[in-house]
């Protein structure tokens, strides 16, 4: 009789053991489970954030325009500076060259540079040749998204809006891990027109 007890008891205990021993491991992958969805939720915001901003490409634009009424947008960048989003916008009339900042979240703006045209570029022949068209531009986030399809995954740091042979682009930077890319998107179509990768 003691005997069963004992064998008993001992099958109680080893049960016992081997359920501490597989909790620890439940724990884990539960743990594992809740952490990666932690991680890919964190990914979404933080491409939500990447591609999301209080201030649009046309609030910017519009900033700009009426700081200077009488010229014509030639480039605009949205870039991190300072680990703050600001707008660079430059411009040109047919007599003098503009470039002013407008912060992405707050609105604040900030004229950076007003410089002479050289003789060449006066009398709008700099303004008809880099002025963009603004007409049915692309949102910042419209033109991540297809940047980012185009690549295959990772996230749209960077943009540029600018012109080449009578076409205004955008120019996105997708970043994922150590490899970079640009894409250029038609600024209207949303046609990729090229992409380049740099592994770093």
């Amino acid at each position: 009789m003691k005997k069963i007890i004992i064998f008993g008891l001992s099958l109680g205990f080893i049960g016992g053991l081997a359920g501490c021993g597989s909790e620890p491991t439940d724990s884990a992958n539960s743990n594992t489970a809740q952490t990666t969805s932690q991680s890919s939720q964190s990914q979404a915001s933080s491409e939500g954030n990447a591609q999301s901003f209080k201030v649009s490409v046309e609030e910017a634009i519009k900033a700009y325009q009426e700081a200077y009424p009488n010229s014509d947008v030639t480039s605009l960048d949205l870039e991190s500076s300072l680990g703050k989003y600001v707008y660079k916008i430059e411009g040109v009339d047919d007599e003098k060259e503009y470039e002013m900042t407008v912060n992405a979240d707050t609105k604040d703006m900030s004229k950076e540079r007003e410089e002479t045209l050289d003789a060449e570029d006066k009398n709008g022949a700099k303004r008809k040749e880099d002025k963009l068209e603004l007409n049915k531009l692309l949102s910042v986030e419209k033109v991540s998204a297809l940047a980012v399809e185009h690549v295959g995954k990772g996230e749209a740091t960077e943009w540029g809006l600018d012109k080449d042979l009578g076409t205004t682009y955008w120019e996105v930077k997708v970043k994922d891990g150590q490899k970079e890319t640009e894409v250029k998107v038609d600024a209207q179509s949303g046609k990729i027109l090229e992409s380049e990768t740099d592994d770093e």
